[in-house]
């Protein structure tokens, strides 16, 4: 089974010939250079190709894509606030090594304990936020100053030191 990973979402259409704009968390300045396809989620777990005429860069964070199939305003209207998302080989390519949404897959491990997978990164202004499945759950693992202890990217963990009672809040 393929495996996905988000890279932002649309935020916006651009022009009046089905342009839309991407925001992305990549973290660094891409135009998906040689990339010919996103990902759109259209129900749980099913994603619908979308191919790529043409890019260009907007700002460090944004991207003016043409898809294919997509001609008009209204068309880029009704894919606007969608999630994108790229293969997992795709993903490595064009994430940046020391942006936050590169651990994506990795593990949240807390006193030696594994806690999960990293399912989700989300960017917050004073800390990055991990969605992980907890014993069934979704929790939030914060990570900034006080609660990261350190990376392994070989063996790919994320080593925190969480506030006591944190995990108890998702359980």
């Amino acid at each position: 089974m393929t495996k996905y990973n988000s890279i932002g979402k649309i935020v916006a259409s651009y022009g009046l010939h089905g342009e839309v704009i991407l925001k992305h968390h990549l973290g660094k300045k891409t135009s998906l250079k040689e990339l010919s396809v996103i990902f759109l989620e259209q129900e749980k777990n099913e994603m619908l190709p979308f191919f790529i005429e043409s890019s260009k860069i907007k700002t460090d964070t944004e991207i003016c894509l043409k898809l294919e199939g997509v001609t008009t305003k209204e068309d880029a209207r009704r894919i606007n606030q969608k999630e994108i998302w790229l293969t997992e080989e795709d993903f490595n390519k064009y994430a940046s090594k020391s942006s936050a949404i590169s651990l994506l897959g990795f593990r949240i491990i807390e006193e030696g304990n594994d806690l999960g997978e990293i399912l989700e990164v989300i960017e917050q202004h004073h800390q990055v936020l991990c969605r992980i499945d907890l014993d069934g759950k979704e929790a939030l693992i914060p990570l900034h100053e006080q609660t990261l202890d350190r990376i392994d990217k070989k063996k790919k963990q994320v080593h925190v030191v969480l506030p006591e009672g944190l995990l108890d809040v998702f359980r």
